[in-house]
């Protein structure tokens, strides 16, 4: 029984499926042949109609044959193949044999889709040409308006063109060719070839404006503001070699006959209506030209620059000269009492040297200037380059004076250091024995005795002669280092002994009460007796802050507040 149920159960799904796939076919072959009838229905023969209003002759008239044999060979071939394709696929589907119902549906879709594309194809050349006689239409009366216009201003305005009128009426005959030959294309039908001949008049249109547009500017360069600057030039040299510039070194006279060389050549190439690289050539030229009124120029700022700085500049130099002699002279005699430094007296000679060198340059370029036998912007240049040279030495003159003037400052200022020194160690020996220490460590006395011995190698190094003071000054850093050390060493020293004695004074409070406290103070008070400040403040602080912790703090406090209390009796006093 259940063999049978589930046989029913397949045999009804079987069913099912199978009216559902034939649904979904047959809607495809529906969908297939809505497309088939729409292509049918297409209003190709409409746009072909439009064909027909125009000239059918020659091309025209082969188009519209080939294109309505296309269309018949669609209708009457392709599309009925597809209706018995339609058909082939139905009956498939009715026999339930879906697979070969579908490759069919996929034949008539391929078919479908390639008709598609020969109807678009064929519709767009349709419009090409339709639209190219449109286009034709509007635009051929345009360009002969422009050709009308640019043929009017060639005769109004022939005086502008100069000899390249000949050339661009030439041009504008061409054009009238080109129209005759547009005229015959579209009376023979031939839309689409006459297309490409308005697009060439265009074309020859456009260049013949542009040429109309800049050969007046240009012969306007050409034959009057160029040779008008040329002739300018030619003045300027001549003027200024009235005047006597030297002014070989320009050749303006080969630039000029180059100039104009190149001047005839685009006026030759302006009368052949062949301008592409003129523009730039005269921009050329116009350079070339400024560069040389700038070589004129400079000659004459050159000449202005020497006559106002020949005379400034010898008066600075022999003021040099003498500046040196009496360097030297203060060189020797600072000699006799300081020592000068090898490099500094090479400097010197080294000055000497350079002066006697620029001297004799100079009067070279006097020479040459009285002599009028070189360029002005040369000698200028030389001219500029001595008073730099010269000011350089001038610097170190005055660099070197200073240094000579400065080692008499830094022997009254090491002097004067010394006695300060001297003082600070006297007053450091006297806080020692004011505050009553016990006695001094070794090295403190050590300390004194490097102090005293510092200052007195300042001294000796200051009785040299001649004095040296460069040494005098390194002796001096390591006194001043020396003396420091002493005198903060010294403040040091006085408070770790107030201190010391104070914490041991504040301990002896616990010292009954507490052995270990006892034995602690009794080492730090050795240690105090023995000179060993430190040790003993070391000591006695930490056993002291061990039974009552900030016991430190608050003596230093104490002790600070107390000198504070001396220092202002000492104020009022």
């Amino acid at each position: 029984m259940g063999y049978i149920i589930a046989g029913i159960v397949i045999i009804l799904c079987l069913y099912i499926t199978g009216i559902i796939m034939k649904k979904k076919n047959y809607k495809e072959i529906d969908r297939l042949e809505e497309w088939k009838i729409d292509i049918v229905n297409r209003p190709v023969l409409d746009e072909m109609s439009k064909v027909k209003q125009l000239n059918m002759t020659g091309e025209t008239e082969v188009l519209f044959e080939r294109w309505r044999n296309e269309w018949d060979e669609i209708v009457t071939a392709e599309l009925p193949d597809v209706e018995e394709y339609l058909f082939d696929a139905e009956e498939y589907t009715d026999k339930y044999r879906f697979k070969k119902s579908k490759e069919v549906q996929q034949l008539i879709h391929n078919h479908l889709v390639e008709t598609e594309e020969k109807i678009k194809a064929l519709v767009a050349e349709i419009h090409d040409l339709v639209g190219s006689e449109e286009k034709n239409k509007l635009e051929i009366e345009d360009l002969k308006d422009q050709y009308r216009e640019r043929k009017k201003n060639l005769l109004a305005y022939r005086h502008n063109f100069g000899n390249a009128e000949g050339t661009l009426e030439k041009k504008l005959d061409e054009v009238i060719l080109k129209f005759q030959e547009f005229d015959e294309k579209t009376v023979n039908g031939d839309y689409l070839t006459a297309r490409e001949t308005v697009l060439v008049i265009k074309d020859l249109i456009s260049k013949i404006s542009e040429l109309m547009e800049q050969i007046p500017n240009l012969l306007v360069e050409c034959q009057t503001n160029i040779p008008s600057l040329l002739e300018d030039l030619k003045d300027g040299y001549r003027e200024m070699e009235e005047k006597g510039y030297i002014l070989e070194h320009i050749q303006l006279n080969k630039e000029i006959k180059s100039m104009e060389e190149e001047l005839a050549m685009y006026l030759s190439n302006i009368e052949a209506a062949e301008i592409g690289d003129v523009q730039k050539g005269i921009d050329d030229i116009k350079e070339n030209i400024e560069l040389l009124f700038d070589l004129l120029e400079k000659e004459v700022h050159a000449k202005h620059f020497i006559s106002q700085n020949e005379a400034e500049t010898k008066e600075t130099l022999n003021k040099a000269k003498e500046a040196n002699n009496e360097l030297q002279f203060e060189m020797q005699s600072v000699a006799l009492s300081y020592h000068i430094p090898e490099s500094e007296q090479e400097i010197q000679k080294e000055i000497e040297k350079k002066l006697s060198q620029l001297s004799k340059r100079f009067e070279i370029l006097e020479l040459n200037i009285q002599n009028q036998s070189i360029a002005h912007s040369l000698l200028s240049e030389d001219m500029e380059e001595i008073k730099t040279q010269l000011q350089s030495i001038v610097d170190e003159q005055a660099s070197l004076n200073e240094k000579l003037h400065t080692l008499r400052k830094d022997e009254l200022a090491a002097r004067e250091k010394v006695q300060e020194l001297t003082k600070k160690v006297s007053e450091s020996i006297r806080l020692v024995y004011k505050s009553h220490i016990p006695g001094l460590p070794h090295d403190f006395k050590y300390l004194i005795d490097d102090s005293k011995e510092s200052i007195q190698n300042v001294k000796l190094k200051l009785e040299e002669h001649p004095l040296d003071v460069p040494s005098v000054q390194k002796y001096l850093e390591v006194s001043v280092m020396t003396v420091d050390k002493l005198y903060n060493r010294t403040i040091d020293m006085i408070e770790t002994v107030m201190l010391a004695e104070k914490v041991i004074q504040y301990g002896n409070r616990y010292r009954s009460s507490n052995s270990s406290v006892r034995k602690a103070l009794e080492e730090a008070e050795a240690a105090f007796r023995g000179f060993d400040y430190h040790a003993a403040l070391e000591q006695a602080a930490t056993t002291i802050e061990e039974v009552e912790p900030g016991s430190l703090k608050r003596i230093e406090d104490f002790l600070a507040n107390e000198d504070s209390s001396i220092n202002e009796g000492t104020d009022r006093g």
